[in-house]
């Protein structure tokens, strides 16, 4: 999955574009080289960055703490920063996501 990659320090980075005021949280498959996330929140106040951050950690089953946004966090494409998770494991999640799709 090219939107995922490791950085040295162990950690993950992977590419999100963000739709923010969607009907419901789902992943709406890949935007480029980005996972198209849906989000209900708006994106003001910081709300949609903290909506798309208890996604990421909801979907990799890791603490909120584990997730941040590095990039992007003043428009839709961002990066989205995870540690205590595996490549592997992150791609097979992934992986079953999108196939749900």
């Amino acid at each position: 999955m090219k939107c995922i990659t490791r950085r040295p320090d162990n950690s993950l980075v992977l590419n999100v574009y963000v739709q923010p005021r969607a009907s419901k949280n789902r992943i709406a498959g890949m935007h480029g080289n980005a996972l198209k996330v849906c989000i209900t929140a708006p994106p003001v106040d910081n709300k949609g960055n903290k909506a798309v951050v208890d996604f990421v950690a909801n979907l990799f089953g890791v603490s909120r703490a584990a997730v941040s946004i590095t990039g992007g966090r003043q428009g839709r494409n961002k990066k989205v920063q995870i540690i205590n998770l595996s490549l592997a494991e992150a791609r097979q999640t992934l992986a079953e996501a999108l196939s749900e799709n």
